[in-house]
């Protein structure tokens, strides 16, 4: 394949207006408030991301580079079809639950990360070992989208995938280094309607290819390969389902969906930019269902593709790509590209901005550094976005499939992180000793029931499992569905048990070594006024944000709502009064 100048102009351009789109941003944020809260409006944009802008960038946030290439690839591998394409849904799903239920409780408590209620209940050790999952999920996701994106340029530009990975990495770290969350949100925009544009232009032209058949005499009837409805065989119900929980409830605990959550101006906007999210990712990935039916109806030897076709080649994954450089005339190609790398850029620097948040907020500044200056802050997060996207980039360019690394990403922070967010939220009582077991037990059932995609061989055979012909071993029972449970229940039983035994005298206080129990006011928990800050958070969720003022550390972070609660607490009453 001959080197596209073309192709490159375009991509470059695109590039460089997403840059500028991305540094205006960034001067806006540092025209907003006060110098004093710079860190703040880095993380959560200074709490007031309206509903247009919030939704556009939550729905960019889910639609990347793995979610477009995914869905096509998933519509056009024949032993799959759209029956297996369910990340539309779910994550639509996942977009409505989160609304529906956890949205205005984190945003009405003001939470500034994902991380902060977990470190208020259980302490600064279990939030540490909760920003484990949570950071590889992050850096997962990145990797995925940055390798659709490398797949997409190498095949219409023809140039290294190294390198246009590489370049694309720089461009997104570039901006959100600048900017945080604001040049995150406005370039969201941008790109979210180049996606929108781009995809939608090259449908029909692809569709009218003469190489192409009617896709819905293919939808039903085999043509050139098995119908692209797909099937779900009666066998595979159950992995169906438990790859279906996993995108839905899995989808819910990411510091990219609580961060524009957070943001919000108030409880209420948060509710309804989640549930515009949802219909957003539905309706983008339209085209990309259409791409993968396309491919899965065209005659490639009546191609300059030629034989054999895409999936004999291993090449499935790269099908969107392939349909428009092969079935659209070249500037619509070019068109195309520039939708996709935008959908990776939209992604990528959400993932890489969240695993930063998290890191500085939870790890670096309320664990080691509480009396750390706004200033050292705001350098720390810039170091780590530079070191995070650098590591997401290197693991990108060792991907073999998208869809498989998109839901690798999930499967962590659906057993681990999904249940603790349950309790910490919903279950009074919980406590520091349920979460570590909780955590284990979920983490050592997920680990021995192996993973395919990382030649994983399981140490438990659950009901089901077969070899394939790869001598690699599939589990057909829906265990991460069952390692997610069990990290709930146990997170529950252990906790109330520990409750019982040192609240009735059969262990001594000294064997509660936690301070989950009987100290309730260990060091080791973080006090609630440490985690929000109320002159810049109204709990009335309705009324607006309250401009913000330059502090000292050591007042940055108040809730009244905390201070009453721990006042009205019945079991705290209780021990003061003996």
């Amino acid at each position: 394949m001959a080197f596209h100048v073309e192709g490159l102009v375009a991509i470059v351009v695109f590039y460089l207006a997403i840059l500028a789109v991305g540094i205006w941003a960034a001067w806006k944020t540092k025209n907003t408030g006060s110098e004093g809260d710079r860190s703040e409006a880095i993380i959560v944009g200074g709490r007031d991301i309206g509903l247009l802008v919030g939704g556009f960038t939550m729905t960019a946030t889910w639609v990347g580079g793995g979610y477009i290439n995914g869905t096509a690839e998933a519509v056009y591998v024949p032993d799959y079809g759209l029956a297996w394409a369910q990340a539309p849904i779910g994550y639509s799903l996942s977009l409505i639950l989160g609304g529906l239920f956890f949205a205005k409780p984190m945003r009405s408590k003001g939470y500034v990360t994902m991380l902060d209620p977990f470190q208020q209940l259980y302490g600064k050790r279990m939030g540490g070992l909760l920003f484990i999952p949570a950071l590889m999920g992050e850096m997962f996701w990145a990797a995925a989208i940055f390798s659709a994106l490398g797949a997409t340029i190498s095949v219409i530009i023809d140039i290294n995938v190294n390198i246009s990975v590489i370049i694309s990495a720089l461009i997104a770290i570039m901006y959100t280094l600048v900017g945080g969350l604001y040049s995150v949100a406005y370039t969201d925009v941008v790109q979210l309607f180049c996606i929108f544009l781009g995809l939608w232009i090259s449908v029909p032209f692809a569709m009218s290819h003469p190489a192409v058949a009617d896709i819905g005499l293919t939808a039903v009837h085999q043509v050139y390969q098995a119908p692209w409805l797909g099937s779900i065989n009666s066998l595979d119900v159950y992995t169906w389902l438990d790859n279906f929980f996993l995108l839905t409830l899995g989808g819910i605990p990411w510091q990219a969906y609580f961060q524009r959550v957070l943001s919000s101006s108030s409880a209420t906007y948060a509710q309804v930019l989640s549930l515009l999210a949802a219909f957003g990712c539905l309706v983008m990935a339209i085209p990309a269902v259409l791409i993968g039916a396309i491919g899965a109806s065209t005659a490639w030897n009546q191609t300059e593709y030629g034989v054999p076709d895409p999936k004999s080649k291993k090449e499935a994954d790269m099908i969107l790509p392939i349909v428009l450089q092969y079935l659209c005339p070249v500037y619509i190609s070019f068109f195309g590209l520039g939708a996709v790398s935008a959908a990776v850029m939209s992604s990528a620097d959400s993932s890489i901005l969240s695993a930063s948040s998290m890191f500085v907020r939870n790890i670096y500044q309320l664990s080691f550094r509480q009396n750390a200056s706004d200033r050292e802050i705001v350098w720390v997060m810039r170091t780590t976005v530079l070191l995070f996207g650098a590591s997401a980039t290197a693991m990108a360019l060792l991907t073999s499939s998208v869809y498989g690394l998109w839901y690798l990403s999930s499967d962590l922070v659906y057993i681990i992180i999904f249940p603790q967010l349950l309790c910490v939220l919903f279950i009074k009582g919980t406590n520091t000793y349920g979460a570590i077991a909780g955590y284990l037990f979920g983490l050592v059932l997920r680990i021995t029931g192996g993973e395919p995609y990382l030649y994983l061989q399981p140490l438990i055979y659950y009901p089901g499992w077969y070899q394939d012909d790869n001598n690699i071993y599939i589990q057909r029972f829906p265990f991460k569905t069952l390692a997610m449970l069990t990290s709930f229940f146990t997170n529950v039983v252990v906790s109330y048990l520990a409750k019982y035994l040192f609240e009735s005298g059969t262990l001594p206080p000294k064997l509660d070594f936690l301070d989950a129990v009987v100290a309730r006011y260990s060091r080791e928990h973080m006090d609630k006024a440490t985690l929000v800050k109320s002159d810049n958070i109204v709990l009335n969720e309705l009324a607006p944000v309250n401009p913000r003022h330059s502090l000292t550390l050591s007042s940055t972070f108040t809730n009244k709502e905390a201070f009453n609660y721990v006042d009205s607490s019945p079991e705290l009453s209780n021990a003061e009064d003996n």
